[in-house]
C-alpha cells in the first residue's frame, strides 16, 4: 500500500513581476508541528511576506500560515517571524549583495522537498521600473499570440 502525497507548492506570483531576480536559494524553515500540518493542507500565503537579514541569520515576516484546528492547547500565531536556514556561504553572498543599493530578498515559492522538510525558495533581486513591467506584459502577449496560431 503506497502512500500518495500531493505536491504542495505555494507561489508568490507577484515576485517575478515586481522584481528582476538575479539569484535564487532554497532555504529551510523553522516551524512548529501544527504549522507543518497546516502547510500540508495548503493553508498558507507568502504574497505579503518579505525577508530581512539579522545579526545571526535571515528571517521572514508576514508569511501567513493558518491555524491548525486540531492543535490542542498549543498557541498559534499565524503571522509570526520565522527563521530561515541557509549555510554560511549563502548568507555571506546575500549580505554582500544587500549592501548594494536597491537589492531585496523576495520569497518566491513554498514547497516540501523530497526529504519531507518544508523549504522556501527565496530570490535576490532588484525592483523593476514601470517600463520593464510593460515590456514583460508585451512579450507575454506576443508569445500568447504566437502559441495561438501555431
Amino acid at each position: 500500500m503506497s502512500k500518495k502525497v500531493k505536491e504542495i507548492r505555494i507561489k508568490n506570483r507577484k515576485a517575478t513581476f515586481e522584481y528582476a531576480i538575479e539569484m535564487e536559494f532554497d532555504a529551510g524553515l523553522v516551524l512548529t508541528g501544527p504549522e507543518v500540518k497546516s502547510l500540508r493542507d495548503g493553508k498558507a500565503s507568502i504574497s505579503e511576506a518579505y525577508c530581512f537579514l539579522t545579526d545571526n541569520g535571515i528571517k521572514i515576516k508576514g508569511m501567513h500560515i493558518a491555524e491548525f484546528k486540531n492543535a490542542g492547547y498549543v498557541e498559534q500565531i499565524p503571522t509570526r517571524e520565522r527563521s530561515l536556514l541557509l549555510n554560511k556561504g549563502e548568507l555571506k553572498k546575500l549580505s554582500n549583495k544587500m549592501k548594494d543599493q536597491g537589492y531585496t530578498i523576495v520569497p518566491m515559492e513554498l514547497f516540501f522537498a523530497d526529504s519531507g522538510y518544508a523549504k522556501l525558495k527565496i530570490g535576490l533581486g532588484r525592483g523593476k521600473k514601470n517600463y520593464d513591467k510593460r515590456q514583460d506584459i508585451k512579450s507575454k502577449d506576443v508569445q500568447r499570440e504566437i502559441d495561438r496560431y501555431s
